[in-house]
């Protein structure tokens, strides 16, 4: 299924695979508002000029987070220095020493009994809770910092958003190793009193920064939209989140050069999205009244098994059609599906009542389970990974493009909101803070 893109470019121009090596490896992490995700949009344009296109950087502003010299060291039972990541927009504070209490998953059952006040939570892996809830809980015990236990073993760290908002968050949270995590939740199980110390010199602050958009000309103004974010978290190389999409997006300009088109095709590498979707955020909201067939979100997309329509029960027929034109050995495991979910860059395009889709396309665990982390590196992305995944993504936008039977449409409110409270996602969005809908 594979296909080699070193033909169709001159030898000057790399591959995808091999344009993602040098971007992660000149650049490492690209946390936006970093001079690194400046550095590397700014090579992605150079790439995209050297194949023929004029890139357009959208510029936009949004709430930044910069990681500084963050510690949490243990000093009872005995001192450790502990394997943590500030969660973004964890504020600078005062070194300050606090008692530790087992918090499990939040739930009443799981709380000891007593006062919180001034204590840090160590709180469980898989707990429901979403950033902002967290926040609100830890408020509402007086706790003075939270610890929130991996969910991977093997050492590994999950940096995430603390605030979907980008508001600065009233407490530090902390991603704490699973080992250490369970270390102390079993030194608290057996009445061993547990301190630690806890100093973040970490920042918020507005950054300016920009999406960056190529367009493709077709026979009617309607347009495809076709998405990947391009910053990572700043502990990697963030090569499989999001590389993975860049480097596909890449393989799109790349192959749809020239091509004759029905429906117009945008590709846009959003920034922001780590912290909050704020790029596609800005993008939905610039929309006005453009004519959108769809938004084609690429956000760690491995090799495709299924096609999934995002709840948009119009969209299934034209990927229906797509599917069943493809050879018979080449039709997706898992064909159609049409199941929503949220916190990607298709979120605000759905909210603006654009159809949206994507893959079910998991990524090999001994991969996936490294993103967020140091590990995320370009190693962990084969060639043939790219190579296979992109040659299914540009079959499905050809088809599409050239679909004249999918028209522009949009949905109206009160069709967006019934699509979210079909899959049950209003809570979650409640939560960040992005329904616009009434409670």
């Amino acid at each position: 299924m594979g296909i080699c893109f070193a033909a169709s470019l001159a030898s000057a121009q790399p591959t995808p695979h091999a344009f993602l090596e040098k971007l992660c490896d000149d650049f490492g992490g690209r946390l936006t508002g970093s001079a690194a995700n400046a550095a590397a949009l700014d090579r992605l344009a150079e790439e995209l000029r050297a194949l023929g296109y004029v890139p357009e950087k959208v510029p936009f502003t949004m709430p930044g987070w910069e990681r500084g010299a963050d510690r949490v060291e243990l000093v009872a039972p005995f001192a450790r220095g502990l394997r943590v990541a500030a969660l973004s927009y964890t504020q600078r504070h005062a070194a300050f020493e606090a008692a530790v209490v087992d918090l499990g998953h939040a739930r009443p059952a799981d709380l000891p009994a007593g006062d919180f006040t001034g204590r840090i939570g160590l709180l469980a892996a898989g707990s429901p809770l979403q950033a902002s809830e967290i926040v609100a809980f830890a408020l509402e015990r007086k706790l003075r910092g939270v610890l929130f236990v991996n969910r991977e073993g093997g050492g590994q760290l999950l940096a995430r958003t603390g605030s979907f908002s980008g508001e600065p968050l009233p407490l530090p949270i902390y991603s704490i190793v699973q080992e250490e995590g369970r270390w102390l939740q079993r030194l608290l199980a057996r009445g061993s009193p547990v301190r630690v110390r806890m100093e973040t010199q970490s920042r918020s602050g507005a950054v300016e920064t920009a999406n960056l958009v190529v367009r493709l000309p077709g026979r009617v103004v309607s347009r495809l939209v076709v998405g990947a974010h391009f910053d990572s978290w700043d502990l990697g190389q963030g090569a499989m989140d999001n590389g993975l999409g860049i480097a596909q997006l890449f393989a799109l300009a790349t192959t749809l050069r020239g091509a004759a088109l029905h429906h117009s095709v945008e590709l846009v590498w959003f920034n922001g999205e780590e912290q909050g979707l704020f790029g596609s955020r800005h993008a939905a909201a610039q929309l006005g009244d453009t004519p959108i067939v769809a938004m084609l979100n690429l956000d760690m997309v491995g090799v495709p098994l299924g096609v999934n329509a995002l709840g948009d029960d119009s969209l299934v027929p034209a990927l229906e059609r797509w599917h069943a034109a493809r050879p018979e050995k080449q039709r997706l495991a898992k064909g159609v599906e049409n199941l929503n979910w949220v916190a990607s860059d298709h979120t605000p395009y759905q909210l603006a009542g654009v159809r949206a889709l994507t893959f079910n396309a998991p990524i090999p665990r001994e991969s996936s389970r490294y993103y967020h982390d140091f590990a995320d590196t370009i190693d962990k992305v084969a060639p043939v990974l790219v190579d296979d995944s992109a040659a299914i993504i540009i079959d499905l936008v050809r088809a599409l493009a050239q679909d004249e039977g999918l028209a522009a449409w949009r949905r109206p409110p009160a069709e967006t909101e019934k699509l979210f409270r079909r899959f049950g996602l209003e809570k979650r969005l409640q939560a960040s803070r992005m329904w616009p809908f009434a409670p």
